[in-house]
């Protein structure tokens, strides 16, 4: 199995699900990770107005803190995990979580907003190298099947109650002092940090990376990337600017175009375009993009519900959406029995089916509704996640070859940014449609706000129907 490991990249010589309590405290240690990678997006989203108003930030670039971030994730990902398979899983890993946490504890000290905007962009580029090469040693270290599968769902079931609870630490921190938000990570990361360099075994060089490097694919891709992020996130702004958010999309597509020409002609490419005939793949990767894209849209517009139309403290709101991270129990423990019982395309689809429960309910919000009308939803949506992403997770890199799992990951993770970076921008750019033009009135606000939750609905609808295709597709199987 060694032998055969280190003939396809892999990173760990020892597998992590062979040691019982050392494997164990291995997958702890990548778990941290993502729930690192999670709790600090959301820390910084409850952050923000209290930012802005303590450095005196324009709306735009109050908008950019967090926006910085979304294009370093998502112009870096696919990069970041063919990365880890070329350069070595473990290096990546480590490289970039200590990246991870030199940027962050700089954001702390910024005193401008260009620095945190900066500070933010290199973090998410971090984290688009370090959270598909922790997936990736995950996948490669576990044999496929239930302990693998087991493992995935942990590794999502964690990232998501990071999320869930980074918006109450978040609320809490921000009342000691916004700068906790940035170093609250450090003290985490540098722990994971450690832990990962005492329990992480030594990694076989991969074979591939003695043959070169694709460096203009790599470009190329990167580019390609960042305007397509760049291009998403000004959706944001509705018809301002609209020249320049239809500009940045084009180059976008045309990167793309140079890429696969230079893909094809690479003897290494960083890309090896055969991957995308697994269509399982493809479809999981596409269906993460509608569902992230729907639930982070939905718990946008909520939140803009809660604090701007209910005048709801940042604290409160969190401490009312929290009910969404019932998945972080669930994930682990329910999700893993589904899968064994009804196979993964049906857990998913399960998924699907309840989120657009979930969004439908929300859709006749009122003025006046009481937190227990809201909590059917919220409850829901949470179980809606831990029912599709971590079995999503598992269909994205089930097909893929022990060489190219950090690729896969990649890949994933790619989709899942830019799903968000779409629902977030989609029900903001709606929202600001609707609402303009009308005379400002709180019932006028709740059309706009209603309206809007009709983007994430749309998505979920989309993505119950490419997941019911492939579930039948493999039943044909």
């Amino acid at each position: 199995m060694s032998k055969q490991r280190a003939r396809n990249g892999a990173v760990l010589t020892v597998s992590a699900g062979s040691r019982g309590g050392r494997g164990w405290a291995v997958l702890l240690v990548l778990c941290g990770t993502i729930f690192l990678e999670g709790s600090d997006v959301a820390m910084l989203a409850v952050a923000v107005p209290t930012i802005r108003a303590d450095l005196g930030l324009t709306t735009g670039t109050a908008a950019w803190v967090m926006s910085g971030y979304v294009l370093g994730y998502a112009g870096f990902t696919l990069l970041g995990g063919r990365a880890a398979d070329l350069l070595g899983r473990r290096r990546m890993f480590l490289t970039w979580l200590g990246v991870f946490l030199v940027f962050s504890t700089l954001g702390g000290f910024a005193t401008s907003g260009w620095m945190l905007v900066a500070a933010r962009f290199v973090t998410g580029v971090a984290a688009a190298f370090m959270t598909p090469a922790a997936m990736s040693i995950i996948t490669t270290s576990y044999p496929a099947g239930p302990r693998r599968d087991k493992a995935l769902l942990v590794f999502a079931g964690v990232g998501a109650a990071g999320f869930s609870l980074g918006l109450v630490i978040g609320g809490l921190l921000t009342e000691l002092g916004w700068r906790w938000v940035f170093f609250a990570p450090v003290f985490l990361a540098a722990a994971i940090l450690l832990a990962a360099l005492r329990l992480l075994p030594p990694e076989v060089r991969p074979g591939s990376a003695r043959r070169g490097y694709d460096l203009p694919g790599a470009a190329a891709a990167a580019a390609a990337m960042l305007l397509f992020a760049y291009g998403i996130v000004r959706l944001e702004h509705g018809g301002e600017g609209l020249g320049l958010t239809l500009g940045a999309l084009a180059a976008g597509a045309a990167l793309v175009a140079v890429f696969l020409l230079i893909e094809r002609r690479a003897e290494v490419p960083l890309v090896r375009l055969g991957i995308f005939r697994k269509a399982a793949m493809v479809r999981a990767d596409v269906c993460a993009l509608l569902f992230l894209g729907a639930f982070f849209g939905f718990q946008f517009i909520v939140t803009l519900y809660l604090q701007e139309l209910r005048g709801w403290s940042s604290l409160q709101a969190a401490i009312a959406l929290i009910a969404m991270g019932c998945d972080a129990v669930l994930a682990p423990a329910l999700t893993p029995r589904l899968v064994r019982r009804y196979g993964t395309g049906r857990v998913i689809l399960g998924g699907f089916l309840l989120a657009i429960a979930a969004y439908g309910l929300f859709l006749p919000v009122g003025l006046d509704w009481s937190y227990a009308a809201m909590f059917p939803s919220l409850i829901i949506a949470g179980i809606a996640f831990a029912l599709a992403y971590g079995p999503l997770t598992i269909a994205a890199t089930d097909s893929v070859d022990m060489d190219e799992q950090g690729l896969a990951g990649g890949l994933l993770y790619t989709f899942t940014q830019f799903g968000a970076a779409v629902g977030i921008s989609a029900v903001t750019a709606v929202y600001g449609i609707t609402a303009s033009g009308t005379d400002g009135s709180p019932a006028a606000a709740l059309d706009a706000y209603r309206t809007a939750l009709a983007v994430p609905v749309a998505m979920v609808l989309l993505g119950a129907a490419l997941s019911a295709f492939g579930s039948r597709e493999a039943e044909r199987r």
